[in-house]
């Protein structure tokens, strides 16, 4: 008898991919046998942080699709973790711990202990990330250099 894998969920933006993307593929693929990430539309992007992505969720899709980590990359269009749960039915749900003890990280842990799966925090990387590189390219892009 095979022992069950463990399937793993990973959801992000993934814009401008940086080291930051890279470091919780890499360390999320070590909480499962199967990875799986989400990449949240443009539209729930602007809902959730105020901003449309520079790139475009088919080109980060086929971004994160191509890292080794990833065994499937999913466009995620909808409002709820629990509703990507409910089409992929992960066991393991994988966040920055900048989520962790947040309103957003408490909810998340909420709803995903009453369908049994775990919620892995894994670290943030602080000096890289998608809301750092756009502000350096504002500031060189109203410098002129």
């Amino acid at each position: 008898m095979s022992e069950r894998r463990v399937v793993g969920y990973v959801p992000g933006v993934y814009d401008m991919f940086h080291v930051g993307h890279l470091n919780i593929l890499r360390n999320a693929r070590l909480s499962c046998d199967h990875l799986i990430a989400g990449v949240v539309t443009d539209e729930r992007a602007e809902a959730a942080k105020g901003k449309t992505p520079v790139i475009p969720a088919l080109e980060r899709l086929e971004i994160v699709r191509s890292i080794r980590y990833v065994d499937d990359a999913v466009i995620e269009d909808v409002p709820n973790k629990l509703q990507m749960w409910e089409r992929l039915r992960f066991d393991v749900i994988v966040k920055g711990d900048d989520w962790r003890g947040t309103p957003k990280g408490d909810k998340l842990e909420r709803d995903f202990a009453g369908v049994g799966v775990q919620v892995v925090y894994l670290p943030y990387t602080m000096h890289t990330s998608s809301t750092l590189l756009r502000q350096v390219l504002h500031t060189r892009i109203a410098s002129g250099s």
